[in-house]
């Protein structure tokens, strides 16, 4: 099928598309993506949204995919829904064009699905800039954004988390106050922001705090503490994570067990292994998933010959 056959079919409410012809829509050049457009706008609601839906499935089963004209026109679309899973699409687009929609849809999105999702998005070129990857004039954009929402008390609390999240790389002292004072405050969803923001800054600093909150009674945050102790990755996390491999919380558990695969350590190998021949299905598939990140990073090259 050619890209002209499948716009024609996307075109018609009543038309069948065959997923797999969907990948006519990848690298569109200029003429493709204008063409797109003109029937894009004309889509039904219904359609638009299984066509994200779809894209986005394609390119996690194909990395070759890349359906980021498509998604980048999805980001206008009047369905909030659409708009949000086109963010999402573009999880992997780190051009510098992209900064300035993301920021309007920060700040000015009426859906909060929406802006929480871009501030996540934000949070790609937060940790790009941890490596200079990003003009300082960007950066300072991205940053002062963020940082308005975070401080922006009439904002619900998930987009303004999510905008801590995103700051939780920049390894500047602002950032570190902003996550401190959302930890001591009293609204429980900043303080899980928080919690997952000191996992992403990867500093050790933050260890005895989420060392505390691995034994919370509140399984979301014993959730992030897991995963913010796998993210800094120090070995003195492993005896306190052990506990949560048995935690009546499966998500807790499968936390508990990613980090362990993280950090890594003689310990944590021991006890992935136990897991992997003791657990039910759902903890052994993780542990084999930890154990195989454990022994890459032991071995990125794999030189090491098995059995030896």
């Amino acid at each position: 099928m050619t890209l002209e056959d499948l716009l024609r079919q996307l075109a018609d409410p009543a038309g069948e598309t065959n997923i797999s012809d969907l990948v006519q829509l990848s690298s569109l050049g200029r003429e493709g993506a204008s063409a797109f457009v003109n029937v894009w706008n004309e889509m039904e609601l219904r359609k638009r949204r299984w066509l994200i839906d779809e894209l986005i499935d394609l390119t996690e089963d194909n990395v070759e995919l890349n359906f980021d004209a498509v998604f980048t026109v999805a980001l206008a679309d009047r369905d909030a829904e659409v708009r949000r899973d086109a963010i999402r699409g573009l999880w992997e687009y780190e051009g510098r064009d992209l900064i300035d929609t993301l920021i309007g849809l920060l700040e000015g999105d009426p859906d909060a699905a929406v802006r929480a999702e871009a501030a996540l998005a934000l949070g790609r070129y937060v940790l790009q800039a941890e490596f200079d990857l990003v003009r300082p004039a960007d950066l300072d954009r991205i940053e002062e954004a963020l940082h308005r929402v975070v401080d922006d008390v009439a904002e619900i609390a998930e987009v303004r988390g999510r905008a801590l999240e995103a700051l939780g790389a920049r390894s500047v002292d602002w950032v570190h106050d902003l996550i401190e004072e959302a930890f001591d405050g009293d609204d429980r969803r900043l303080r899980l922001s928080a919690l997952h923001a000191m996992g992403r800054s990867a500093n050790p600093s933050w260890l005895p705090t989420v060392l505390i909150e691995l034994a919370n009674e509140d399984a979301e945050m014993r959730f992030e503490a897991a995963v913010a102790a796998g993210s800094i990755g120090d070995e003195d996390a492993t005896g306190h994570l052990l506990p949560l491999l048995s935690d009546e919380d499966p998500e807790v558990q499968d936390a508990a067990i990613g980090a362990l695969g993280q950090i890594g350590g003689q310990e944590a190998k021991e006890a992935l292994q136990e897991l992997l021949r003791d657990g039910d299905e759902r903890a052994t598939k993780a542990a084999e998933e930890a154990l195989e990140e454990l022994e890459f990073a032991d071995d990125p090259l794999g030189l090491t010959v098995r059995g030896e």
